[in-house]
């Protein structure tokens, strides 16, 4: 897999994220605990619920663990100016109907794709065919429900 960048704030949130993660799984082992207690588990809806929330957590855990692992910090200041990169924010002109979208490049943790401008991931498809361009440039993205015809009409450098 190919690593990612990421800003220091992602990792940041990641990292927060994590050991909130790592304090509900210890909470959530106290009560298996409690519940144990209680006697026959084959018959305890407490044990196994606290079990399965348990797992959940675990595996919310080793998900977030994976992202950073693939992840590398990138100062956003550093990035080339001018040219399409991480944490560039670009606006594109849709050449089918001539609708305007801006689009945020970040890393894993930072996405969000509800607000403006909509924040996509590096290795998204849309993200990856607009990497390395310049404003003027018009390209065509493969996604799976078809293609994306745009022009690059501008390009806000990261701070």
């Amino acid at each position: 897999m190919d690593r990612q960048p990421i800003s220091r704030e992602g990792y940041d949130k990641l990292k927060e994220d994590i050991a909130k993660l790592e304090v509900q799984k210890s909470e959530v082992a106290e009560l298996i605990k409690l519940a144990r207690e209680e006697g026959d588990l084959s018959e305890n809806a407490e044990y196994h619920g606290q079990r399965e929330t348990q797992g959940m957590i675990q595996a919310k855990i080793h998900q977030l663990k994976s992202k950073l692992a693939s992840c590398y910090i990138v100062d956003r200041s550093a990035m080339p100016k001018g040219v399409v990169g991480f944490g560039s924010v670009v606006t594109v002109k849709d050449l089918s109907d001539g609708m305007e979208e801006q689009y945020e490049l970040v890393g894993p943790g930072e996405e969000d794709y509800s607000c403006e401008p909509m924040k996509i991931l590096t290795n998204s498809p849309i993200a990856e065919g607009l990497t390395g361009k310049k404003v003027g440039d018009q390209v065509e993205i493969e996604i799976p429900s078809g293609k994306l015809n745009m022009e690059i009409t501008k390009i806000e450098d990261p701070e």
